[in-house]
């Protein structure tokens, strides 16, 4: 299904200023709430707020914020269904592009490619391991398939979080039915290939240090099958999402429009949520509740009564980021790469502080420009972008420092592409040269930590808040299962806001 075509509406405001629900925020989770609500006969308006866009410009390219990596859409069978309903299974599902190859190893001794092809996987594991070889095959293989075993629990809409005694006592109840929830992770052992595989998990995923069987093995596991790419990152994901809400009669208010469309305010009678107010604007956009799909810190500056709100703020104080994903981009000719060079390498950088590096090849691209305003591909051009997570205090810390961890990148990106970095045509790190980012202060991928219960390792914080229309939807929700997670929160914040409002389905007669 096409979906480029369906124009974003409202450049200066809508003219209808009462909706049954806003959602707020840029993350997935909302924009798929926000779409699949529309498609069940709800009046929805989306307002971006905190979007960081489709990246940043600098010297005049448009470079990702850090590399983005997704498992195919089949390994989320859950998530497939909600596009289905959609209509964007299809388009989704052909975007999405395995990389090649499809992952690569790259240790102090070692540069390993692993392809998705049994047979060429096992040759290049024994030239470079030999008899090694068949116990890191076993590893991978196992793992690759690991995520099936727990695809039927998913598919059951399972209450995570539980909210309350009753959710609680279903959501156990469900679990006794799956044991495959608490199998142990296949990636075990201290082989360095494994070891440094395992290493990608954090990328993956939104939790600090994730130590349950779930989180360790399910994002891990949908992602090896076929680590995969979406053309413009997240952003452009979203954008398909958005673009099927405008096409269903939704409303969104966009990051991109020149003016602004920031929210100042969310508006409370007494203890429920009322509506929200933009900066520069009188008007009072109200709704019967609110979807909050933007980072818990974003959303606490938006509560101007402190003192009437203590329990919600409260709720969103739960959630702590620990780290954040620096990233740092290289724009380079194509010809100057080495030879062999894969489209995502997992670089071993035997640096206990930064971890291992996430280097990730995409096409040049020109910032928005001309007549159409629109960005285009640099031939024979490639930006290479590179990340890895450092403590979220860094932010903190001043430029100096800052600059000392895109310093460390760059030695790093130098080792891997030893006579690059004199065709080298712009550095670029988004904490020190993306301006005017909002809301989230960047964070693209941070990892978080909660004071909660984490049920099966993977929950963070309840949906549902003291402000009991005001429901949760973004990626501090199932923060183990990543990309997944957001989606699932965003598919189950619409089925909550369904109950709230007791509106019919047209889809169920």
């Amino acid at each position: 299904m096409a979906t480029s075509t369906a124009k974003l509406k409202l450049s200066s405001g809508p003219s209808r200023h009462v909706y049954d629900v806003i959602v707020l925020g840029s993350q997935l989770g909302g924009a798929l709430t926000a779409a699949l609500l529309a498609k069940r006969n709800h009046r929805v308006l989306l307002v971006e707020h905190d979007g960081m866009g489709p990246g940043y410009e600098h010297d005049g390219f448009l470079l990702p914020y850090a590399p983005f990596v997704a498992p195919p859409l089949k390994a989320m069978p859950a998530v497939e269904e909600a596009l289905t309903e959609l209509g964007l299974a299809t388009h989704v599902g052909r975007a999405l592009r395995p990389h090649v190859p499809e992952l690569q190893l790259v240790m102090p001794r070692h540069r390993v490619d692993l392809s998705a092809e049994p047979n060429r996987r096992r040759a290049e594991l024994t030239r470079e391991f030999g008899d090694a070889a068949e116990g890191v095959l076993g590893a991978l293989a196992g793992a690759s398939a690991q995520h099936e075993a727990t695809d039927a629990f998913f598919k059951a809409n399972p209450q995570l979080p539980p909210d309350g005694f009753f959710e609680s006592w279903g959501l156990k109840s469900l679990i006794k039915n799956h044991p495959g929830l608490e199998a142990t992770p296949r990636l075990g052992g201290d082989d360095p290939a494994v070891s440094l595989v395992r290493g990608l998990l954090p990328f993956l995923v939104h939790l600090d240090k994730p130590s349950s069987p779930l989180a360790q093995s399910r994002p891990l596991s949908q992602v090896l099958t076929a680590p995969s790419t979406y053309p413009g990152g997240m952003d452009a994901l979203r954008d398909a999402l958005t673009r099927r809400l405008a096409e269903l009669g939704g409303d969104v208010l966009s990051r991109d429009n020149a003016s602004g469309f920031i929210v100042e305010e969310l508006s409370f009678d007494g203890s429920k949520f009322a509506g929200v107010k933009l900066m520069r604007s009188d008007t009072l956009y109200r709704a019967s509740c609110l979807v909050a799909a933007t980072d818990t810190g974003a959303l606490r500056r938006l509560v101007t009564d402190k003192k009437h709100h203590r329990a919600l703020l409260e709720h969103l104080d739960q959630s702590t980021p620990k780290s954040i994903l620096f990233a740092v981009n290289w724009v380079v000719p194509e010809a100057a790469l080495p030879r062999g060079l894969g489209e995502l390498a997992l670089v071993d950088t035997q640096d206990a502080e930064l971890g291992p590096l996430l280097v990730q090849q995409h096409p040049a691209r020109t910032a928005p420009g001309g007549a159409t305003k629109e960005s285009k591909d640099v031939d024979g051009v490639r930006v290479i972008c590179a990340g890895a997570f450092v403590p979220a205090s860094a932010r903190d810390l001043g430029e100096e420092h800052l600059q000392g961890l895109a310093a460390r990148i760059d030695e790093h990106l130098e080792r891997l592409m030893p006579f690059t970095v004199q065709h080298r045509a712009l550095r670029s790190a988004p904490y020190l040269d993306a301006g005017g980012v909002r809301g989230s202060r960047l964070m693209p991928h941070p990892l978080y930590a909660f004071e909660t219960e984490a049920f099966l390792g993977i929950t963070g914080l309840k949906q549902r808040t003291p402000a009991k229309n005001v429901i949760l939807a973004g990626r501090e929700v199932l923060p183990g299962l990543g990309l997944e997670g957001e989606l699932l929160a965003g598919m189950r914040a619409a089925r909550l806001v369904q109950e709230m409002l007791k509106k019919k389905d047209p889809l169920k007669g």
